[in-house]
């Protein structure tokens, strides 16, 4: 039995560290604020400074919350943000380009005779979210020097000095082959990044250095993208079962076992994580806005935040005819037209904010069913259940719209920061490499089951009108 571990999740809003016992639980937890800026033309970017100082302010907090000492500390990432930087003295060379930036749609459009041949190799279709093109974008706009990788790959460095990123991690960039596991010389070509410098590809059970940031020596020994250590975090190992974390977007992800699994309805083929030396693959679909588009109505001031979206959605019985498409940020899996802009339709003058609260949760809610029938479609089986987590999971309004439209339960973590807490199994993992998965991962339970209570008719209606609306938008834009 190893001891306690330090979990940091490095996320697009902010950075949470746990102290996890493997015994006793959570037993210091602590989180910083990251603020990317929204710029024009759908940018988004974050100091990159910004992003070590909140994980090293945060692990040190919780440690000193925890008030004992730890074993080994793993990392979580945000995924496909991505910046240039010097390997020489680790300093920043450009901005963060975060995720959800679209800047990079001009080299897509370029690369569009490759798409078929990227998604076949990659697993990854052919857009701005991923990392690949936001990095031909940086060699392209802003700079030829050091290198250019994802942010897990720099903070790392600046941790320990290492040049690595986990599996998972990389096949978030569309450069990595998903059958060998390793960079793809012809996916490099394509985006021009042949002569870079990568880091190594590893395992995320590697123990890939020593850090003094958070104190006394700690060997780093955990290193997962976050979605994928949420899919831990929920015991989501078995093949056909899936998870849907509910953050700034919303994140649905279905184990497929290991061998990788191509999409034909749109979704991500990925890595899920390499532990032991062995692979585990998913099927990933992403809905751009969820807490982000909560946020948005906050400061048109309809709500106050979060923790109103059932009382304010409480006041009204149902959407009151109002359709909401909450792609403030595109429309990501499976459509991909990170272009479009969101509509609110059917409005009257006797539209409440409790109307638009609920459209908002069922469009949220709609998002997520068509990538679980997409699961379905690609797998050949339907869900039988939904685990979910993520902050906007405490709003019962949300969880019920969600198994309404689905028509199969939804299981709520009752463990908060899931991801934290995979990245923590992770690091327990490559700190005793003689436990098993099941051994390292906390035992999951549900904190609340939300049954489907409308009929399948209604939940069929409500999902038509939301298809209305995306095709009305699919065809304004042809």
């Amino acid at each position: 039995m190893t001891g306690p571990v330090l979990a940091v999740d490095q996320g697009t809003s902010g950075t949470k560290a746990l102290v996890l016992c493997p015994v006793r639980g959570v037993l210091g937890s602590a989180s910083a604020p990251v603020r990317p800026r929204y710029l024009p033309g759908g940018r988004v970017e974050v100091d990159p400074r910004r992003l070590l100082d909140s994980v090293v302010g945060a692990g040190r907090a919780a440690l000193a919350a925890a008030g004992e000492p730890v074993a080994a500390v793993g990392l979580a990432n945000q995924g496909e943000t991505v910046l240039a930087w010097d390997p020489a003295t680790g300093r920043p060379l450009t901005p963060a380009i975060v995720w959800q930036d679209r800047r990079a749609e001009q080299i897509c459009t370029e690369l569009a005779p490759h798409a078929a041949s990227l998604q076949e190799r990659t697993g990854l279709p052919l857009d701005p979210y991923f990392a690949a093109p936001k990095m031909a974008w940086i060699r392209r706009h802003l700079t030829r020097r050091g290198v250019v990788t994802t942010s897990d790959a720099w903070l790392v460095h600046r941790l320990t000095g290492a040049f690595v990123t986990d599996a998972a991690t990389a096949g978030r960039t569309q450069l990595l082959d998903l059958d060998t596991v390793d960079w793809s010389p012809e996916a490099l070509d394509a985006f021009g990044l042949t002569a870079e410098a990568l880091p190594d590809v590893v395992g995320a059970d590697t123990r890939v250095g020593t850090t003094t940031a958070f104190g006394p020596p700690l060997p780093l020994t955990g290193l997962l993208v976050d979605q994928q250590a949420a899919l831990l975090a929920q015991r989501v190992t078995d093949p056909g079962t899936a998870k849907c974390t509910y953050g700034t977007g919303a994140f649905l992800l279905a184990q497929t076992g290991p061998r990788p699994r191509r999409s034909t309805t749109g979704l991500v083929g990925c890595v899920a994580w390499r532990l032991g030396g062995g692979t585990s693959y998913c099927l990933d679909g992403q809905v751009y806005t969820a807490a982000s588009a909560v946020r948005w109505l906050t400061d048109l001031g309809v709500i106050s935040g979060a923790q109103d979206i059932d009382t304010v959605g409480g006041s009204a019985p149902d959407a009151g005819g109002v359709t909401f498409v909450p792609a403030l940020a595109g429309l990501a899996a499976p459509w991909w037209r990170g272009d479009l802009r969101g509509s609110v339709t059917g409005l009257g003058l006797d539209t409440t904010a409790g109307h638009l609260v609920r459209a908002l949760c069922d469009g949220i809610a709609a998002q997520v069913a068509e990538l679980a029938d997409a699961v379905a479609a690609d797998l050949g089986a339907p869900l039988a259940t939904l685990r979910v987590d993520g902050g906007l999971t405490r709003s019962a309004l949300l969880m019920q719209a969600q198994a309404d439209l689905l028509q199969i339960p939804v299981e709520v973590s009752a463990l908060p920061d899931a991801t934290a807490l995979g990245v923590g199994a992770v690091a327990r993992l490559g700190l005793d490499p003689s436990l098993t998965v099941q051994e390292a991962v906390p035992e999951w339970k549900p904190a609340a089951v939300y049954e489907p209570q409308a009929a399948a008719g209604n939940a069929a209606e409500r999902r038509a009108r939301f298809r209305t609306a995306v095709s009305a938008l699919l065809d304004a834009s042809a």
